[in-house]
């Protein structure tokens, strides 16, 4: 019971906690749906912009003022022309887009690695970062190449090869560098965010840093934390976990991200969880006390009633109610007290009157042997009988004495179930000389016996009631002669014993009735439903009597027992 109720609860418990977890990946699911859609619109206008300042950097690279100014330095021979025609490069990045909002600075570098820069935030770069710069665009033959901000340079370039393309030359004619501060473009964006704790991260595809809008992450920080930039997970930077939500570029192979402060995304769900978890416990703890109680009031009320069971199997009968035993409640357990009580006080009514009773029929019994005549006096009239037919040459009435003493014996000495097959023999030709005496030329026996069955054992009585049958409802119904065989072989394991006649026989409906023991018996001995059930029990269902007959042809009726079960009985 207590397992039961045990097994209740958790199954209750799981069932809940499941439950809440299912919610909690609804709500999971729901804050990354959110976040989603909030990093997709901000991803979609960041790379707007970025799409812009690529353009501004094509637009440089492919403007006709442009080309001629640097194809013009790249022949000029003197200071001065290169100055004046510097002059007139810086005045046109003025009008193509120096002044664009985002863009720190143009430069151009012409094919003598001069510097021509115009801008808000027009920076002098180091020579190992335009020594990179070059190096990247070198193989992009006018192609676009990023250049992610250091230390000393905050700024993200786009920068390309100008080429001569207006005789389709292709002569590269220097450099295009265009710096725009990424860092006002992500805070325009993405400025409505909680920026307390709240990280927006822009990585390439070998997950190094492009820019985080957040300072307190580097790039050591952030490196293997991130799986397949897919969807959503939680990560942990620095003891602190925190819900990171991807992004990938539609534009490039840079990946966007989210990381959000776990605590304070789930801190109220968290507490929900706890609080959850803790009143599934105190609730587990007080229905198990309760259980307990109420299991105990079930369990004690059996345990004393299996004690009173026991008292009865070992004889106290009389004293089988404890007299410490306390009241049980007026429940089922209290009722099945009183009726135990109730059903042993009628127990002890009934073996007293039980025993008055057998006291009564003993000496009812003891009258009724006073009363019976004894049979050795009939077997010593018989005898005398048998002697004085003898002596008077009166040998028929000497037979039918002789044969009806031994039948008379051996029907009263019931002792044993079994006797040989040669025995029940003694009898069926016993019982044969009186018929024959009877009936005389009517009445033709034949006996075919094989002689390794003799010492079988058949239940006794089995062959005289049939023989009587074919007498009683075969001779008697017949005018004429009437021929009576009994056989019996061995086949296989079994012993098969047959009685025939040629007496009239019986119609189906009757012979039905007799095969499904339904039928009236007529006489008073012995008849076949006996002998079957005799046989059956002595032998076991395999074994028994089969009944063949058709009207005006006689009947037949088989008997089948086992050779070798007499050492079984």
């Amino acid at each position: 019971m207590f397992l039961l109720i045990t097994l209740v609860l958790l199954a209750f418990s799981i069932g809940g906690i499941s439950i809440l977890q299912y919610a909690f990946n609804i709500y999971n699911k729901e804050i990354y749906r959110q976040s989603a859609q909030a990093l997709s619109v901000s991803s979609n206008s960041i790379e707007a912009e970025l799409r812009k300042m690529e353009r501004l950097s094509y637009q440089v690279s492919t403007d006709q003022y442009l080309q001629n100014y640097l194809l013009d330095l790249k022949k000029a021979t003197n200071e001065f022309d290169r100055f004046l025609i510097g002059t007139k490069l810086r005045k046109r990045l003025l009008q193509v887009g120096a002044l664009n909002k985002y863009v720190n600075s143009l430069q151009v570098y012409d094919s003598y690695g001069t510097e021509h820069k115009v801008g808000n935030q027009s920076l002098i770069l180091s020579e190992n970062r335009l020594n990179k710069i070059k190096d990247k665009i070198k193989f992009k033959e006018g192609g676009s190449e990023w250049i992610y901000p250091d230390d000393e340079d905050p700024s993200l370039i786009v920068a390309r090869d100008a080429r001569y393309y207006i005789t389709f030359s292709l002569e590269q004619l220097g450099q295009i560098v265009v710096r725009f501060d990424i860092g006002g473009i992500v805070s325009d964006i993405v400025g409505n965010i909680d920026k307390e704790g709240t990280h927006f991260l822009m990585m390439n595809e070998y997950d190094e840093l492009i820019y985080s809008l957040n300072d307190g992450l580097t790039e050591d920080d952030i490196i293997n934390q991130f799986g397949d930039k897919r969807g959503y997970n939680l990560i942990e930077i620095e003891g602190n976990q925190y819900f990171a939500t991807y992004s990938p570029s539609n534009y490039s192979n840079w990946t966007y991200v989210f990381l959000s402060p776990y605590n304070s995304l789930f801190k109220a769900i968290s507490t929900v969880r706890t609080a959850v978890l803790i009143t599934y416990t105190i609730l587990f703890l007080i229905v198990a006390i309760i259980g307990m109680r109420f299991i105990t009031n079930i369990i004690r009320p059996i345990e004393s009633l299996n004690k009173k069971m026991k008292r009865v199997q070992t004889g106290e009968i009389d004293l089988f109610i404890d007299e410490n035993e306390i009241e049980f409640f007026n429940d089922e357990s209290g009722e099945m007290h009183d009726n135990f009580t109730s059903m042993m006080n009628q127990i002890n009514a009934l073996i007293e009157e039980n025993y008055k009773k057998q006291i009564v029929i003993k000496d009812a019994e003891y009258k009724t042997l006073q009363a019976q005549i004894n049979p050795h006096f009939l077997y010593n009239t018989l005898d005398s009988i048998n002697w004085a037919a003898k002596v008077n040459g009166q040998k028929k009435i000497s037979e039918i004495a002789e044969s009806l003493g031994y039948l008379m014996r051996s029907s009263i000495n019931m002792k044993e179930s079994l006797i040989t097959l040669e025995e029940e023999l003694r009898v069926v030709k016993s019982y044969i000389v009186i018929q024959s005496h009877r009936f005389e030329e009517r009445l033709i026996f034949h006996l075919d016996i094989s002689k390794n069955i003799m010492a079988c054992k058949v239940p006794k009585f089995v062959l005289q009631p049939l023989i009587e049958n074919s007498i009683q409802y075969g001779l008697q119904q017949m005018i004429g002669i009437c021929e009576i065989t009994v056989q019996g072989k061995l086949c296989g394991d079994n012993v098969v014993l047959t009685v025939k006649d040629n007496g009239p026989g019986m119609d189906e409906e009757y012979l039905e009735q007799l095969r499904m023991d339904t039928y009236e018996s007529k006489g008073t001995g012995l008849g076949l439903k006996n002998i079957r059930e005799r046989i059956k029990l002595l032998f076991g269902e395999p074994y028994g009597i089969t009944i063949e007959s058709e009207k005006g042809k006689g009947t037949r009726v088989t008997i089948i027992i086992p050779y070798g079960g007499e050492d079984d009985v």
